[in-house]
């Protein structure tokens, strides 16, 4: 069960997500680097109990926002990793080839007010391009068929498998160096052998690409910027 709890920081109003686990003993607050702050409670702790502890811990959470980097617009001058590579972004309005890549930049023609939209449908683009191939070269060689297989802006995760075999990436994977986004098709895939994240399933997972502990580091540090690019950010 998820509810929220709006909280007062000082002239800035915050949304604190409050999720319950039966796994958990305590309360506990962290800082989603999408979600923004996010409040665990064992199923029995009442919310008014959370809204105190919350109002104690006011000033470490304060803080720890004001350390999160901003959103970054994919606007004219921006610099977008395409394949962990940085491109800045190019505004051509007179040209008339939409969005491609020239001389290391990101060149995007129309007009400005669409800059944003249309480099993010192109990086949701080369995303499909690269995962859904990968995704059925990768199960062939494990014997597996999988069903469908989607690119989508996924929040919380990077990638998941159903219990159908349907496939669900996320399109900022693009943006990661590409040996980070085989792995994370690598370990959905192998989900297709093992539902589960049992020795077998890092077996099957090491298998497919050699060495997962790099990418998983990777990720863990810079996955979280990932999530910075925002076709809809304000510029300045």
């Amino acid at each position: 069960m998820t509810d929220t709890i709006p909280l007062d920081l000082g002239g800035r109003s915050i949304t604190v997500t409050v999720k319950r686990s039966a796994l958990a003993s305590r309360m506990s607050l962290r800082i989603d680097p999408v979600r923004g702050p996010v409040m665990v409670l064992p199923p029995k702790v009442k919310l008014a109990d959370a809204e105190r502890f919350l109002i104690a811990h006011r000033i470490w959470l304060a803080e720890r926002l004001a350390r999160l980097p901003g959103k970054v617009a994919l606007a004219d001058g921006a610099l977008v990793p395409i394949g962990g590579i940085p491109h800045p972004i190019r505004h051509a309005p007179e040209a008339k080839r939409g969005v491609w890549v020239e001389d290391g930049a990101l060149v995007v023609s129309g007009r400005p007010e669409h800059v944003g939209r249309r480099v993010a449908d192109f990086l949701k683009t080369e995303a499909k391009r690269l995962i859904l191939p990968q995704a059925h070269e990768l199960a062939a060689l494990l014997n597996r068929k999988p069903g469908r297989v989607t690119v989508k802006d996924t929040r919380s995760r990077w990638g998941s498998c159903s219990s159908a075999g349907d496939l669900a990436f996320s399109w900022r994977l693009v943006l990661a160096p590409e040996w980070v986004l085989t792995y994370v098709v690598a370990h959905e895939v192998a989900h297709l052998v093992e539902m589960n994240h049992s020795p077998a399933f890092w077996a099957v997972v090491d298998r497919l690409v050699g060495d997962s502990q790099t990418p998983r580091k990777w990720l863990k540090a810079h996955g979280p910027g990932l999530h910075r690019f925002d076709a809809c950010a304000p510029t300045e």
